[in-house]
């Protein structure tokens, strides 16, 4: 027998090949460890690759956060060392103040109602005058001031602390300038009159004056824009039956915003969970006594207490409803009995930036009528009625002093000076104006919305008086002519402006930014947005649209 078959054994198919551990010739239970490991590698390596992109995306966010918190910080300290040299100023004044007591009584004079600030300048108070008046407070918030009338009283005609410098644009009060031939009227509008009570009120209001910024400078200084981020929006039935309308936050507690509609019901919210929702805490029926007409638009008082509406002047009904707050539900609601505007909707209603508590109103009757609290209540005075030949669509209040802008739908931007009693500047663009809107921080800085398409917001500077400094807009998609519904709000910096659209969207303008499209613009509703409001104490955007529905969107 050969000894080859012998030692030869056949191969059979179903037999395992095994190897050992160490062997690295290709088997084919080895194959598929092989191929199960590479698939294992690849996975991980992705799952790396993803959390990388997004820790690197995060790291990029808190450098923005970071950046932005610093320039706070910066402008903080910046606030901060000012009020620290106006307390120094005012502590060697009151060392100074006994020496000059003898040329004080020696060069004594009647005081007069009306003086500029170089009167005020060279005169010096005397020491009774000087422990007269009431100390400079800071009041904790929603604190009452304590009983100071007396105080008041018997300081009447201390010194006057000076608010506004040149570059703010002109001193807040001033001698009223030579009258033209054929004016109106030669005596100042600001009359003085209101209840005793009242002077605490607005000795806190002058305390809470905001200090100028100048931002101007920083216009259009930038080739791209800061952009915000903001999580996922958080959409809550507004209640209304009927299109919103209004939307204005509260001046001394911004968790409190109040919404109005065509249904004639002014709801009244607060914010919850740092902005992630917002409970409805009443409504209130403020339809007009006669026609049954809704608030066309509305304001807060400057203290928080009160909203206050404005109608229609047609058929006789009431033109202005006040919602107190503090009163019990069978009186919250009540109607002022002047009547000033003679035909048509009255378009807007803002409260003057001032210490004296008045606001004024703007109709389809071309005219602007400011109301004054007098014995606590408030008259009507007309400031103009002929300056504008069509409807005044917005009204607003300079800080730096007493002087009244109108936007009206003739084209027409004025400036009328309420102590002179005359118009300052008046402007004429290419295209009607829908609102004004002055700028929170650079108090020589104002907006104007016009119906151009892509340029449907304009920056002007008051002491440039006809010179448009920037202008920025949108193209809108569903509609071409721009709706007078839709308004703007300006962020509590002063850097940033939304505005509504009648595409679902927020468009954020930044005024640094050199284009003119939106810096951002943000998915907010299903329908028309009428408004955008920045809150001041959270890092929250509020809007409302015509889908009936608030929109809260935080930013990260």
């Amino acid at each position: 027998m050969d000894s080859s078959r012998l030692l030869k054994k056949p191969k059979l198919e179903d037999e395992p090949i095994e190897l050992s551990e160490g062997d690295n010739e290709g088997k084919p239970s080895n194959n598929n460890n092989s191929r199960a490991d590479n698939v294992s590698l690849q996975e991980q390596e992705e799952a790396l690759v993803a959390l990388i992109e997004h820790r690197t995306k995060e790291c990029q966010l808190l450098r923005q956060k970071l950046a932005h918190y610093k320039s706070q910080l910066e402008e903080a300290e910046k606030r901060l060392s000012e009020s620290q040299a106006k307390l120094d100023r005012i502590r060697l004044r009151s060392k100074a103040a006994p020496v000059a007591t003898v040329a004080v009584k020696t060069e004594a004079r009647p005081s007069n109602p009306i003086r500029n600030n170089n009167d005020h300048a060279q005169t010096r108070p005397t020491p009774s005058q000087q422990l007269s008046r009431p100390q400079l407070l800071i009041p904790p918030h929603n604190a009452r001031l304590p009983s100071l009338a007396a105080d008041a009283r018997a300081g009447r005609n201390a010194k006057p602390e000076l608010k506004a410098s040149a570059a703010a644009g002109g001193p807040m009060d001033s001698s009223p300038a030579p009258q033209p031939a054929g004016t109106e009227t030669s005596k100042p509008f600001i009359e003085k009159g209101g209840p005793v009570g009242s002077k605490e009120k607005r000795i806190k209001r002058k305390l809470e004056q905001k200090e100028h910024q100048d931002l101007i400078h920083n216009i259009r200084t930038s080739s791209s824009p800061c952009i915000i981020r903001f999580q996922a929006g958080t959409l809550i039935s507004s209640q209304h039956k009927r299109k919103l309308r209004s939307l204005e936050l509260c001046p001394v507690n911004d968790h409190l915003f109040v919404t109005s509609a065509l249904d004639g019901v002014v709801n009244l919210w607060q914010v919850q969970a740092k902005g992630s929702n917002a409970s409805l805490l009443s409504s209130m029926d403020c339809l007009s006594p006669k026609q049954r007409r809704w608030p066309e638009d509305i304001a807060w008082h400057p203290d928080g207490d009160s909203i206050f509406a404005v109608y229609t002047a047609d058929g006789g009904d009431s033109q202005i409803s006040v919602l107190n707050l503090n009163a019990s539900r069978g009186k919250k609601v009540t109607f002022l009995e002047g009547k000033p505007h003679q035909k048509g909707i009255i378009n807007s209603i803002m409260f003057m930036p001032w210490v004296d508590s008045c606001f004024v109103t703007g109709g389809s009757d071309h005219a602007v009528i400011l109301w004054q609290e007098i014995d606590d209540s408030y008259k009507p005075k007309t400031i103009h009625g002929h300056l504008h030949s069509s409807a005044v669509m917005g009204v607003a209040g300079l800080q730096q002093k007493k002087t009244v802008l109108s936007a009206g739908a003739d084209k027409r931007i004025i400036a009328f000076d309420m102590l002179a009693g005359r118009s300052e500047f008046k402007n004429q663009i290419e295209s009607k104006c829908m609102s004004v809107l002055p700028n929170p921080c650079d108090f020589n800085l104002f907006m104007v919305q016009a119906g151009e398409p892509g340029r449907q917001l304009r920056l002007f500077d008051v002491r440039l008086r006809q010179t448009e400094i920037h202008a920025f807009g949108w193209k809108q998609e569903t509609s071409e002519s721009q709706s007078a519904l839709i308004n703007q709000a300006w962020s509590p910096d002063g850097r940033y402006i939304t505005s509504g659209s009648a595409d679902p969207m927020i468009h954020i303008f930044d005024i640094r930014y050199d284009g003119r499209k939106p810096s951002q613009s943000v998915q907010a509703h299903q329908k028309r947005v009428f408004k955008a409001v920045w809150h001041q104490s959270l890092p929250l955007l509020t809007s409302i649209s015509s889908d009936l529905n608030i929109g809260l969107h935080r930013a990260l």
